[in-house]
């Protein structure tokens, strides 16, 4: 995967240590604690803070060091190897298991939904599996487990509840995600998400609308739209252009200062989304749009109701109206029977493209997809040597697209992350509104912000994945406090936390990442450099 070194190298799976024997008594269940590891993309990521907020509701706590009493693992289908990762993470777990009496393993996501029972004959020490449809099931799948003393298995094929309407423990007071609809009516031949999440489902817009209020109320400042497909919202009601009058809608809401959205479909995207974004003030500059390849032919056989030149024709118009908008993406290098010619297409778009970053993927078979059966899979080594080009293109393109901001103003909304080296450097971060990561050190007499808060700095030095801005005087720097380094300010408050960080202090981050970990809930993020 190519993208930003910033952020998200995979951050490690944090491993439970040697910790005290936990009573598991039902009597004693509001002092158990939890942890929620999380596989994959964004709505993985929401998810995870779904099953948080209903393990909370049912009296659990998170867990803050040694070993949890409840470890739930939100899995991905769509990530290479990813049921390896699974699985060697339960193998871990297996013996920290039997030396913690009461201590609870569950499995959720889409690997769940897809694999079911298979789960419980490979690791039958895990105690709750349940799939992407009944995620609300989860604390009374670990009670039942606890009280029958045997695996719980529940897979539903549809929805019980729309997620949204359950708990959720969102880690960011600053910024949060927003589903805006569930489940995918393409039939992509590489992708299995529309098997495991089902048809697309939209909620209503007042409803998503209620709950963007109810997250500026709390001191949200950023909202991202999560879709499957974003940009088909209201097919199931009917509504062409509901998803730019939701854009629209929005805009009108007093405090809500960014909008973003992930991820569009080339094919669905109309001119409509284009002017709602160019003319609400507050959604943000900046589209994710997946190309997956530059060649007409391999598109075709991926499924992809478009080609080459409506995807450029698309990002002719999105900069025709929003000039200095970043645009990123997702690319699969090696797909079954791309040729050299097709490679080749897939560059030239690149280089047409000028993506300020991507996500790059080597194509590796998914059992249960269309492109597993396809004739002439390509040997590793071809996809390798053309991945490799690919990354070296883009590299090159990301660098020479964030020199371009040298010297530029922009207003920046302060992260709780820093850069790895902020012990050295004491920089603090940020996202531009066009999401690049900035880090930003604080000049001397200036003062310190807080994350939620917004800094308006000069770029002073650019790098292939992340920009630095080092104001030599107070005059070159701006801080705006806000609602939402208010409420970290609370936050940090409620939970006996420390004050918010010093210029010279934070933690390590940067941009968020796929894979697995111990699940960290912040700001969106854009994709990163990976080897």
């Amino acid at each position: 995967m190519s993208s930003p070194s910033a952020a998200p190298a995979p951050a490690p799976v944090q491993q439970p240590a040697p910790g005290p024997v936990v009573d598991p008594a039902p009597e004693h269940a509001a002092k158990r604690t939890y942890q929620v590891r999380t596989f994959g993309c964004q709505m993985n990521v929401h998810d995870s803070e779904r099953m948080a907020g209903l393990l909370e509701d049912a009296g659990y706590v998170p867990f803050d060091g040694g070993v949890a009493d409840v470890v739930v693992f939100n899995t991905c289908a769509v990530r290479e190897n990813a049921d390896n990762k699974l699985y060697g993470n339960l193998g871990e777990l297996k013996q920290v298991k039997a030396a913690h009496p009461g201590m609870q393993i569950a499995v959720g996501g889409c690997l769940a939904q897809k694999d079911r029972e298979t789960i419980v004959r490979k690791a039958p020490w895990v105690d709750a599996v349940f799939g992407t449809h009944n995620v609300g099931a989860l604390p009374a799948l670990l009670d039942r487990a606890r009280h029958n003393n045997e695996a719980q298995l529940e897979i539903l094929e549809s929805l019980d509840v729309f997620p949204s309407t359950l708990p959720t423990k969102r880690d960011s007071v600053y910024s949060g995600w927003v589903s805006i609809s569930v489940g995918c009516n393409n039939t992509c031949t590489f992708c299995i998400v529309p098997s495991l999440r089902g048809k697309e489902k939209d909620r209503r817009p007042g409803e998503i609308l209620a709950e963007i209020q109810a997250l500026v109320d709390d001191g949200a400042v950023e909202v991202t739209l999560l879709g499957q497909n974003v940009n088909s919202y209201g097919v199931e009601f009917g509504d062409r252009l509901a998803f730019s009058k939701l854009l629209r809608a929005c805009g009108d809401i007093e405090g809500l200062e960014r909008v973003r959205f992930t991820s569009p479909h080339p094919a669905a995207f109309t001119d409509d989304v284009i002017d709602a974004m160019a003319e609400t003030a507050n959604v943000m500059p900046q589209l994710h749009m997946p190309l997956q390849s530059g060649s007409d032919k391999v598109l075709k056989d991926m499924r992809r109701s478009y080609r080459s030149t409506k995807f450029l024709g698309i990002l002719d118009k999105v900069r025709d109206k929003i000039p200095h908008a970043a645009i990123t993406t997702d690319i699969i290098v090696g797909f079954p029977g791309e040729t050299e010619e097709d490679f080749q297409a897939t560059l030239d778009v690149v280089e047409k493209s000028r993506f300020a970053s991507a996500f790059t993927f080597q194509y590796s078979k998914r059992p249960g997809t269309p492109a597993a059966d396809l004739p002439d899979q390509l040997p590793k080594a071809v996809v390798q040597e053309r991945y490799e080009r690919l990354t070296a293109l883009q590299d090159r393109i990301a660098a020479e697209e964030n020199a371009k901001q040298l010297g530029r103003r922009v207003e920046l909304l302060v992260t709780a992350q820093s850069g790895r080296k902020a012990e050295e450097t004491h920089r603090l971060s940020g996202r531009s509104q066009d999401q690049r990561l900035v880090h930003f050190s604080v000049p001397e007499g200036a003062e310190t912000p807080r994350p939620g808060d917004f800094v308006t700095v000069t770029i002073t030095e650019a790098a292939a994945f992340h920009l630095v801005s080092d104001p030599e005087t107070t005059a070159d720097y701006s801080l705006r406090r806000s609602c939402a380094g208010d409420a970290w300010d609370r936050a940090q408050a409620d939970s006996c936390g420390a004050p918010a960080p010093s210029a010279s202090g934070a933690g390590s981050g940067g941009i968020g990442s796929s894979g697995s970990r111990a699940v960290s809930l912040g700001m969106p993020s854009l994709p990163v450099r990976r080897g």
